[in-house]
């Protein structure tokens, strides 16, 4: 364990060609936008945003699934962009959890095999070995030696999931990325998937990277939060400030989505929702701010320069104008509005 970041992201870019309708010639689709953020050891950050806003994007960059167009992703001091394969010391220490367990894990293996084979893979143990440690394994995640000999279809989906865990776990990883890894479940599931992931951590010291559209689940397991727009990073800073006093109007909007059992401030939120601009910016527009044409506060310069991180004062960064040193009094006025 170091002092430094464990994950650190600087400038990265992902860009993936498409070719729309019959056209003959490929067309590039920008999916991360110079997107900055760093994880310590032992830390949750978690990365929210609206679906296509580039959450997954990140995620599979960092593991080496796509490529970055440009930028650095920096393991442990160890650069991985622009590596075609990771070697064994990496992908050792990097593991996954996927959104739906049950196309994630191969079907025709059985429990043993799927949460046995990255011990197969990179350690030399025995088979007799391997089950021990497949046994421990699943009591790591709440299950038992009986599921040893079962197939993903015949588990529940809370089951597949704590498998898939399970598997990821069985390297004793530093870093564990999770793309959306409750959303195909039960609202109780997803409660008990958190909480094991919430208690594995902290057992095992490991830093995550939480992919999630939810912030009050993001809330719950992460030490920092950030929020994606269409490919850009708008806010990061602690879970519990971003979460009680978010500072973009783009958090601000996220959070007001969230269905409230109070009438009166439901209809508010109602009010607001009504009132802002509902135009989305082009995806590709790289000149002024992302959400210039959904923000209710945008002003002049919003159309012409793309804000870079303000500090915020109760911790973190907003790349929202309203934080510029001559903007505090807009700041002040949209915190009245959400009040």
């Amino acid at each position: 364990m170091t002092d430094g970041p464990l994950l650190e992201i600087e400038n990265l870019r992902v860009t993936y060609w498409i070719r729309p309708g019959l056209a003959l010639r490929q067309k590039p689709f920008h999916a991360v936008k110079g997107a900055k953020l760093s994880i310590y050891p032992g830390q949750t950050l978690g990365l929210v945003g609206e679906s296509g806003s580039g959450k997954s994007s990140i995620a599979n960059a960092v593991l080496g699934l796509v490529p970055a167009a440009s930028g650095s992703i920096r393991f442990a001091g160890s650069e991985l962009a622009g590596r075609k394969k990771y070697p064994p010391h990496i992908r050792k220490e990097i593991q996954a959890v996927f959104q739906d367990p049950f196309s994630s894990l191969n079907p025709a293996m059985t429990v043993e095999g799927i949460v046995a084979e990255p011990l197969k893979v990179h350690l030399k143990m025995t088979r007799a070995q391997r089950r021990t440690r497949a046994v421990e394994l699943l009591n790591m995640v709440s299950l038992s030696k009986e599921h040893l000999d079962r197939h993903p279809y015949q588990l529940s989906g809370g089951q597949r999931q704590r498998i898939a865990i399970a598997s990821a776990l069985a390297l004793q990883p530093r870093l564990v990325v999770l793309d959306e890894p409750v959303s195909a479940l039960d609202v109780s599931t997803q409660n008990q998937i958190i909480n094991l992931l919430y208690e594995r951590r902290d057992a095992l010291g490991m830093a995550y990277l939480l992919i999630a559209h939810d912030l009050a689940l993001v809330h719950h397991i992460s030490d920092r939060i950030a929020v994606m727009y269409l490919g850009h990073i708008v806010e990061e800073g602690p879970a519990d400030r971003v979460y009680s006093t978010p500072a973009h109007p783009y958090t601000r909007a996220l959070l007001e989505a969230v269905p409230t059992l109070d009438p009166t401030e439901q209809r508010s939120r109602r009010a607001r929702r009504k009132s802002a601009p509902a135009q989305e910016a082009p995806r590709d527009a790289d000149i002024g701010c992302p959400y210039k044409n959904r923000c209710p506060m945008a002003m002049t310069r919003c159309q012409a320069e793309t804000p870079p991180p303000y500090p915020i004062a109760a911790g973190g960064v907003a790349n929202c104008f309203l934080y510029a040193e001559d903007s505090t009094h807009r700041a002040k006025k949209m915190e009245r509005m959400a009040s």
